[in-house]
């Protein structure tokens, strides 16, 4: 396998989304991802509703170019296992609950002791410690605890609703991924091994805070204030459908005066420049608005192209997966999984020139990898046997 962390070895001991995708990344960008299974269902991602043969559509989305065993960390035997498999491994990714993998002998200080040099990640809700340290949590509580939804509201209906996609646990994969990668080059300076805490109520205040948080960063009486871009942030109505733009420089607010048929406005003292609109902003909302609804969408959309302005149709799943740039960036692959048939899949977003990455193997099956890996550890087929007879592995 290529790429960029060809030769780098992951362990996977996460489930569902946060950990996995991070792994997943991982795997594209070359690194060997062992993902470890807990028998008898495996990740629980395994049983979404989307599912055929034991492959989910989210378990398919988030676990491409890994290898599946199943190994049962309660036992002695299996946690022998995987204390083999960590010799020589770079990376061990979890996101059980606080306390359980000390109970389990499987914490950082115990795979420390093993591999001094392993990047050991602990994913949880909320951290380690502190008042919500032991509450079950999933992606919109953090959601909505940490302002998201909050800011979620359509200026003409404001209610406040939720980001309807993962948007915590795919932001703190990306985070973990990141943070990965950084700790791999600080120990090829001599950092060593390490433990990397990601609490994804953490993340998920970062990640909100650039923009979310406008309003809320310059404390001094005499700060500017204004719209946030939360405010501004809306669908836009035409005669027969929506679009969605964002206009921020004069040369693109122009560009939209023209595209709506009243060049004018580009010479009106009230719209011509940042400062004016500003101030007149709820004036030039209304008069946008009506003139917005005069257009059919394909039509403005067109023009608001030609003009150089921001826009972007507002496409159904149908369309996006039949959008031009996204088919000629050629991010979206249909290809043919052994057990759940046809399936799509997108291929790794960053392109690499000296490192470029192979098409990754698709999400494995419960277990289809333990044989093999277990070989690679010097198992031979009866004790492989024996281990699969006491329900150690699968």
């Amino acid at each position: 396998m290529s790429g960029p962390l060809n030769g780098i070895r992951v362990i996977d001991a996460s489930a569902v989304v946060s950990g996995p995708f991070a792994a997943q990344m991982l795997a594209e960008q070359g690194a060997d991802v062992i993902k470890i299974e807990a028998p008898p269902i495996g990740d629980i991602s395994r049983i979404g509703a989307q599912r055929k043969r034991g492959i989910s559509a989210l378990y398919a989305n988030c676990n491409r170019g890994k290898r599946s065993i199943v190994l049962d960390l309660t036992k002695d035997e299996g946690r022998e296992i995987l204390f083999e498999l960590v010799k020589g491994t770079d990376v061990f990714i979890q996101n059980y609950r606080p306390g359980a993998v000390e109970r389990m002998g499987i914490a950082a200080a115990d795979l420390h002791a093993i591999e001094p040099s392993l990047l050991y990640v602990s994913i949880s809700g909320y951290g380690p410690t502190g008042p919500y340290a032991n509450r079950r949590v999933y992606d919109p509580i953090i959601q909505a605890i940490t302002g998201h939804t909050a800011i979620q509201k359509n200026p003409d209906i404001p209610i406040p609703d939720l980001i309807r996609n993962i948007v915590v646990d795919k932001a703190t994969a990306l985070t973990v991924a990141q943070a990965v990668s950084a700790a791999l080059f600080a120990r090829e300076r001599g950092a060593g091994g390490q433990h990397i805490v990601v609490p994804m109520i953490d993340v998920s205040t970062a990640f909100f805070f650039p923009d979310g948080m406008l309003r809320h960063t310059l404390l001094d009486e005499d700060a500017g204030d204004g719209p946030a871009l939360y405010d501004v942030y809306r669908l836009w109505e035409t005669s027969d459908g929506h679009l969605v733009w964002f206009a921020a420089s004069d040369s693109e607010n122009h560009g939209l005066f023209r595209a709506l048929g009243h060049p004018e406005w580009v010479e009106d003292e009230r719209f011509a420049t940042v400062n004016a609109r500003i101030a007149n902003a709820a004036l030039l909302g209304e008069l946008l608005n009506a003139e917005f609804r005069k257009w059919e969408t394909q039509e403005l959309y067109q023009r608001m192209v030609d003009e150089d302005v921001p826009v972007g149709p507002l496409n159904s799943i149908e369309d996006m997966l039949d959008d031009p740039q996204i088919k000629h960036n050629g991010m979206i692959e249909e290809r043919v999984h052994d057990a759940a048939g046809r399936l799509r899949s997108t291929r790794g977003a960053v392109r690499f020139s000296a490192t470029p990455q192979e098409t990754t193997r698709l999400a494995p099956e419960l277990g289809e990898n333990t044989d093999d890996v277990l070989g690679e550890l010097g198992y031979g087929a009866e004790k492989i046997a024996a281990l699969r007879r006491d329900d150690v592995v699968a």
